[in-house]
C-alpha cells in the first residue's frame, strides 16, 4: 500500500516543500530511503524501525520503500523521522485516517519513539501556512516556535503513538498558542548599563547617533580606555524588535539551532562577537551546504568585532558587500543561497601595535603603518563614524557623578527612529537613514548654500571620498533627527564631519 505524508526542509532561511511517499511490498525485510538523502536521513532507517517496536507497533514486513520528492534536491538531518515513521504506518494500514493531507509533519525520533526537536522549524511553519494546511505536528519543546505563524493550528506532538492516535481521531492535542504582548512586554534582565560608565561623554554621544540611525562605528583607543565597555552597552538603547524583525531574526536562529527550548521568539536584538580568528565561513556562512554566519545571526542587531586589526584581511573584506547591500550570497556546488545581513558594525581597536596613542608609541612608522594597513580604505569608508577613545581622566574616575542612564537615552533613540520610519513609510526597505540610497539622500538631505559650502570645504581638506560624503550626509540627517530639527543645519553637519577626521589623522 502507498502512503504520502506531507514534510518540508529549509534552504537558505526559506523552506521548501517535501513529500514523504511510502510504499510497503512484498519481499526480504527491507527499508530503502531514494531522493538524495544525507548520512543522517539514511540513518533513519535504524532510528524509525526501532521506534516503531519500542512504540508497540510492528515492524514492516517486506520491501519498504521510502521517496523523498523532489528527489533532485539533496535531504538532510533528521527531522523527516516523524513522517517517514507515519507514513510507515498509514501503509502498513496500522494507522487509518484521512488527516495526512491537512497536516505537515516534522521531528526527530528517539528510539523510544518520543519526538526531538529539530531546527527550522519557524520557516517550516511558515510554508505550511503558504501551502494551505490546517497544521502542523511539530515536537513539543518546538511548539511555541511555530506557534507565532498565526492561522495556522500547531500541535505538539511528545512521542509518536500520540502522533498516530492524534491524526486517528483518538485523542485530542490542544493546539499551541502564544501572546505576542506578553513576549514583548516582559521584561530583560539587563544588567548593563551606560550609567556605570564614567566620563566618555563624547563616545556616549556617537554611539547614540550610531543607534539612532543604525550608523557603523569604529571606536580606537589604547587599552583599558572602555571601549569593549561602552560597545557591550549598545544594545540597550537599541529601538526594541519588530514584530517582522522578530521573525526573520528568529528564522536564522531557528535554522542554526540556537533557540532555547520553549522559546517563542528573539525579542532582543541580537549582538554577536565573533574571535578574531575567525574565518571566513564563521563570519559569512559556509559548508558544502551553507548554513548563516555572524553577519547573519547579527541581522537586525549588532556585530561587534574586538582588536579589528587582528582579524585577517581576507575575512575583512568580505564583508564588504554585506555592509552596502544588506545581505550576503554564498556560492557552492550545491546550489547559491542569499541571507539577509542588515546589521550594525561595531568594531573596536587600537591605535598602535602597543596600543599606545602614534606619539607615544615605541613601535616604528612601519610597523604602525602595517598595523594600520590591515583595514582597507574602501572598508573604512563603509563605517560612519571613526570616534577616539580617550584615556579616563582620574577625576570622573572617583567622581560621584554617574552618567546618563541607557533609559533616557533610549528614549531620544526610539523618537528619532520614529521620526524616520514616518519619513520612510513608503519605502518599507529603508529602516533607518544608514539604509537611503541616492534617492533618499537628495530626497531627504537637501542643503542650503551656506551648508554646503561647509562640506565642500570639509571633502577639499580632509580629501574625503564620494562614499564618505554620504555617510557625512546620512548622520547629519540622524544628528538633525536627534535635534528634531526638519532640515540638516551648519551645526549638524559640523558634528558630521569631525566622525569622519579621526581616521585620516591616524592614517597619514
Amino acid at each position: 500500500m502507498l502512503a504520502k505524508v506531507c514534510s518540508a526542509a529549509v534552504n537558505g532561511i526559506e523552506a521548501y516543500p517535501v513529500e514523504v511517499e511510502v510504499d510497503s511490498g512484498w519481499g526480504d525485510t527491507f527499508i530503502v530511503i531514494v531522493g538524495l538523502p544525507d548520512a543522517a536521513v539514511k540513518e533513519a532507517r535504524d532510528r524509525v524501525s526501532t521506534s516503531l517496536v519500542n512504540s508497540a507497533y510492528k515492524f514492516p514486513m517486506g520491501r519498504t520503500t521510502i521517496n523523498l520528492a523532489p528527489a533532485d534536491v539533496k535531504k538532510e538531518g533528521p527531522s523527516f523521522d516523524l513522517p517517514i515513521a507515519l507514513g510507515i504506518l498509514a501503509a502498513t494500514e496500522q494507522m487509518v485516517t484521512d488527516q495526512l493531507d491537512n497536516f505537515a509533519i516534522i521531528g526527530e525520533l528517539a528510539l523510544t519513539g518520543a519526538v526531538r526537536s529539530c531546527r527550522g522549524i519557524l520557516p517550516v511553519a511558515l510554508q505550511a501556512r503558504a501551502a494551505g494546511k490546517t497544521g502542523i505536528l511539530v515536537p513539543v519543546e518546538n511548539a511555541a516556535e511555530a506557534a507565532v505563524v498565526e492561522g495556522l493550528q500547531v500541535i505538539p506532538i511528545p512521542n509518536l503513538r500520540a502522533a498516530a492516535q492524534f491524526l486517528e481521531g483518538q485523542i485530542k492535542i490542544p493546539p499551541a498558542k502564544v501572546d505576542f504582548a506578553q513576549i514583548f512586554n516582559q521584561t530583560h534582565s539587563d544588567d548593563l548599563d551606560f550609567a556605570e560608565v564614567r566620563g566618555q561623554e563624547n563616545v556616549k554621544r556617537a554611539l547614540e547617533i550610531a543607534a539612532a540611525g543604525g550608523h557603523n562605528v569604529l571606536l580606537i583607543g589604547p587599552p583599558g580606555t572602555g571601549k569593549s565597555m561602552l560597545a557591550k552597552r549598545l544594545p540597550t538603547i537599541l529601538p526594541p524588535l519588530t514584530l517582522d524583525e522578530a521573525l526573520e531574526a528568529t528564522k536564522i536562529h531557528s535554522i542554526v539551532g540556537l533557540l532555547g527550548p520553549g522559546q517563542a521568539l528573539i525579542t532582543q536584538r541580537p549582538f554577536r562577537t565573533p574571535h578574531h580568528t575567525a574565518s571566513d565561513a564563521g563570519l559569512l556562512g559556509g559548508n558544502i551546504n551553507p548554513t548563516p554566519g555572524e553577519i547573519s545571526l547579527a541581522h537586525h542587531g549588532i556585530l561587534f568585532l574586538d582588536e579589528l586589526p587582528e582579524f585577517k584581511r581576507s575575512v575583512l573584506e568580505t564583508m564588504r558587500q554585506p555592509l552596502e547591500e544588506g545581505r550576503v550570497t554564498i556560492s557552492r556546488a550545491a546550489g547559491t543561497v542569499t541571507f539577509p545581513s542588515q546589521f550594525m558594525l561595531v568594531a573596536a581597536m587600537n591605535p598602535t601595535p602597543d596600543g599606545k596613542m602614534p606619539g607615544e608609541s615605541r613601535s616604528s612608522p612601519r610597523e604602525i603603518q602595517n598595523y594600520l594597513g590591515r583595514i582597507s580604505g574602501p572598508l573604512l569608508d563603509r563605517i560612519d563614524l571613526h570616534v577616539e577613545v580617550p584615556p579616563v581622566k582620574f577625576r570622573e574616575m572617583t567622581g560621584e557623578r554617574t552618567g546618563e542612564s541607557s533609559a533616557a537615552i533610549r528614549v531620544r533613540v526610539v523618537a528619532a527612529r520614529q521620526r524616520q520610519i514616518t519619513r520612510f513609510q513608503s519605502k518599507p526597505k529603508i529602516t533607518c537613514n544608514a539604509r537611503m540610497g541616492p534617492r533618499e539622500l537628495k530626497a531627504f538631505c537637501d542643503l542650503d548654500e551656506a551648508t554646503k559650502e561647509l562640506l565642500r570645504l570639509a571633502m577639499t581638506d580632509l580629501n574625503l571620498s564620494a562614499r564618505a560624503y554620504d555617510r557625512i550626509l546620512k548622520v547629519a540627517r540622524t544628528i538633525a533627527d536627534l535635534a528634531g530639527a526638519e532640515s540638516i543645519l551648519p551645526e549638524h553637519i559640523s558634528e558630521a564631519i569631525q566622525y569622519r577626521s579621526l581616521d585620516r589623522q591616524l592614517w597619514t
